[in-house]
């Protein structure tokens, strides 16, 4: 990244290598974590299940590649942005609503805990947190543009706070 950057300096190296090295370990168990994040998503949300076709191994493929790509990209952020925004936009326009965002975050920080069971320590888990707060925010504004929202702040915010008051403990 250059020095420059928007993105510079917004996650440190042990917060990268701490999400990198975990996806690492789910990434053999790819399938198992995606269908246990999709039971988990719809166990959370019902209503989500609307928003996804039918052929659910497509979509957890879909998922797993998409975050490899986005793991690998934490050490150059700028490289992903414009993919995280598009991503956004797409979500948007399936129907996804920013607070969906944070039943996300609670189906994924529980599939990594179930995934990596001792290895999602405290300082895992807040690297996590930290990272998919980033991307997703990242996500919700380019939704908004794309919708012309205006209340990107106050809406991202709310998620934010409501992502960060997450525990581990509540996902068991």
């Amino acid at each position: 990244m250059s020095n420059d950057s928007d993105t510079d300096e917004l996650l440190t190296n042990e917060q990268i290598h701490l999400v990198q090295s975990t996806f690492a370990m789910v990434e053999p168990i790819a399938d198992d974590a995606a269908v246990m994040f999709y039971d988990r998503l719809f166990e959370l949300d019902p209503s989500l299940k609307s928003l996804f076709s039918d052929d659910m191994a497509a979509q957890r493929k879909a998922l797993m590649s998409t975050l490899k790509v986005a793991v690998k990209g934490l050490t150059d952020l700028d490289s992903i942005v414009p993919a995280v925004q598009q991503l956004g936009a797409r979500h948007s326009s399936y129907g996804v609503k920013d607070e969906d965002y944070s039943t996300v975050a609670q189906a994924l920080l529980w599939t990594l805990e179930q995934g990596l069971g001792a290895e999602f320590t405290e300082k895992v888990q807040a690297a996590w947190t930290e990272v998919y707060m980033l991307l997703a925010g990242i996500m919700i504004d380019a939704a908004q543009s794309a919708a012309g929202t205006t209340e990107s702040q106050n809406q991202e915010g709310a998620m934010l706070q409501q992502v960060s008051n997450v525990e581990t403990g509540q996902f068991k």
